[in-house]
């Protein structure tokens, strides 16, 4: 296992995507959107401009808990993954210290990323509805996962000034994934997040659309689409069901497809 990590069990399940142009047989991913897109990852990896998210994110890995005793933590910052040909780009909040902080892959080894990828796999995004560490099988198909904060921020509260700084790696990928029509986005913070990415790139939308659960914003080339986080604040609570986050990602489908 890369950097460390256990050997952990992998459970392989039947996919229900049907063999599309990213799936079928022969197909082969623009080499240069790939190799860019490595780029970007490489660069959020050894990202250290934030003192705060820096020392929390280490402190974290190094003190760990006693569930994960046995982990070598990432501790590092958190890159995007998925479809270099994706249509939907899907925005969180940023890493879990316990969930992409331990793994390294965001949304992976915690109750979020369980909610969203098994929503995904139900949609036709994802090959299998878990997501457990880095190597356990899991593709994307038409849909790459980005954060708004690629480092785990205590209290799971990143400050404007982190969210600033971060901001230019959602930049980047937004222009590097030329196929992306809609960005889900998972919360507010992260709707804040991609309005302003979308604002850098010169699409501003005026009145500022305000976030909700399925709403939808067309801001220049891009359609917004709101869903409430699948964290376990809402999903214990109802606040956010299964149906509820497969209407957003089949909606996503939707405006997506030609």
């Amino acid at each position: 296992m890369a950097f460390g990590e256990p050997a952990l069990p992998v459970h392989p399940l039947e996919p229900t995507m049907r063999p599309g142009p990213r799936t079928a047989p022969g197909y082969d991913p623009d080499p240069m959107t790939d190799s860019a897109l490595e780029s970007v990852r490489a660069e959020v990896v050894a990202c250290r401009r934030c003192p705060r998210l820096v020392e929390w994110r280490e402190e974290v890995a190094r003190t760990k808990v006693a569930r994960f005793a046995g982990w070598e933590y990432w501790g590092r910052p958190v890159p995007g993954f998925g479809d270099p040909a994706a249509g939907v780009l899907i925005v969180g909040l940023a890493p879990a210290a316990h969930g992409g902080n331990r793994t390294g892959r965001i949304f992976t080894g915690d109750r979020s990323g369980d909610f969203l990828f098994a929503s995904l796999y139900r949609t036709g995004f994802a090959n299998q509805p878990n997501s457990e560490h880095r190597d356990d099988g899991l593709r994307l198909d038409g849909a790459y996962v980005a954060a708004t904060v690629r480092c785990a921020p205590p209290g799971n509260r990143p400050t404007p000034a982190e969210r600033d700084a971060c901001l230019p790696f959602l930049v980047r990928e937004l222009q590097l994934l030329s196929d992306v029509r809609t960005m889900v986005t998972l919360g507010s913070f992260a709707w804040d997040g991609a309005l302003r990415a979308v604002a850098a790139l010169g699409h501003r939308a005026r009145p500022r659309p305000r976030f909700g659960h399925l709403a939808e914003a067309d801001v220049g080339p891009y359609t917004l689409l709101g869903a409430f986080h699948p964290s376990q604040q809402n999903t214990f609570t109802g606040k956010l069901t299964p149906d509820m986050l497969d209407a957003v990602f089949r909606r996503a489908r939707e405006i997506t497809t030609p």
